[in-house]
């Protein structure tokens, strides 16, 4: 067995992450300090805005260790803070990691915990600068700040969707929550789900910060989000901030035959998933109508991304509105991710 955080103490555990850094991180010559000090520093680039983001994840509520491996578990945590950086139109740079972490926890986890983090980062050439380790006894934690930049004037807010604008989605949203859904279910073994892909999607999920970053550059965009909370929960965000209602065609909702299968198999709705609470990286994005072709066009050109118009911002203010084939309509249910609030779905009452 290899050793475990008590066998090399604090400062041994920061000894193996710097030593790990030094041989498979990026250097940033902009980083005129990094670890190994009180704090970091780097030099901001001319002509760009600094946009900082912090996300935490909790053993057991966000991530489930015995349905994921450590590099897995690090991959997830930083995608999410990268998705937030590029739904403004920004691009990472520069990481400061805590970690709660047992006693008994094997260093190798956490070298591998590591590499996940190094995985995503090093596709952006950005770097890992700082951090902080505790002690805990109970359940561990990863805490991500993320700082990242963008060009001056080119930040997209939440709250700035127009009256008419179309609303466009990439990729599945609902895809990681239904691979979560799978991965619970007592009717497979993890083996054989292992290669699903919806368990893929919750287990190694995608950010669209470079798709991101070109809808910034380009202009197109009123208002950007990402749909960590859940599509309806975070379209819910852009309305709220925005002063403005939504209407979705049901219809027009991206809806992947792996999604309609399995949805299927677990008797569930299948747009429960789109519209639910998830933790898919896709970008929402409004725009003037005339802008959507332009759009996919921008998106196509990166990756093989899907882009689905999906509404138009108008109606009553905050409020969601579904539109059936059958001209019936309902209210969207808005049920986006809450940590507080009794009833709302996380890994640890799914795996209770």
């Amino acid at each position: 067995m290899g050793d475990r955080i008590k066998d090399i103490g604090e400062f041994g555990l920061i000894g193996r992450i710097q030593h790990l850094l030094s041989r498979e991180g990026c250097v940033d010559p902009a980083v005129t300090l990094s670890l190994g000090d009180d704090s970091a520093s780097f030099q901001p680039r001319e002509g760009c805005e600094i946009l900082v983001t912090c996300d935490s994840m909790v053993e057991g509520r966000h991530y489930l260790p015995g349905k994921m491996n450590p590099m897995e578990i690090g991959r997830r945590a930083m995608t999410m803070n990268i998705s937030d950086i590029g739904a403004m139109g920004g691009v990472p740079r520069y990481a400061l990691i805590s970690l709660g972490l047992n006693e008994d926890t094997p260093v190798s986890d956490i070298e591998e915990l590591y590499r996940g983090f190094l995985d995503v980062l090093r596709d952006f050439e950005a770097s890992i600068v700082g951090g902080n380790l505790t002690k805990v006894d109970g359940a561990e934690f990863i805490d991500i700040t993320l700082i990242g930049e963008t060009e001056r004037g080119k930040v997209i807010r939440r709250d700035s969707a127009r009256e008419g604008d179309a609303i466009v989605v990439t990729g599945y949203p609902g895809h990681s929550a239904a691979g979560l859904e799978l991965l619970l279910s007592k009717e497979h073994s993890d083996e054989s789900i292992a290669d699903h892909p919806l368990v893929q999607a919750y287990k190694r999920p995608t950010h669209r910060a470079r798709e991101g970053k070109a809808i910034a550059d380009s202009g197109l965009a009123s208002a950007m989000i990402d749909t960590s909370d859940g599509f309806a929960g975070d379209l819910g965000h852009i309305c709220e901030g925005s002063g403005l209602g939504a209407i979705l065609y049901v219809d027009q909702l991206p809806l992947s035959d792996a999604l309609r299968k399995i949805s299927g198999k677990l008797r569930k709705d299948p747009y429960d998933f789109v519209l639910g609470s998830s933790d898919d990286y896709e970008l929402i994005i409004t725009c003037a109508p005339d802008h959507i072709r332009k759009i996919q066009d921008l998106i196509e050109s990166l990756s093989n991304v899907l882009v689905t118009e999906v509404g138009r911002i108008g109606g009553d203010s905050h409020r969601i509105c579904l539109c059936y084939p059958d001209g019936s309509e309902k209210d969207a249910i808005v049920s986006g991710w809450d940590h507080f609030v009794e009833g709302k779905r996380d890994a640890e009452q799914r795996n209770g």
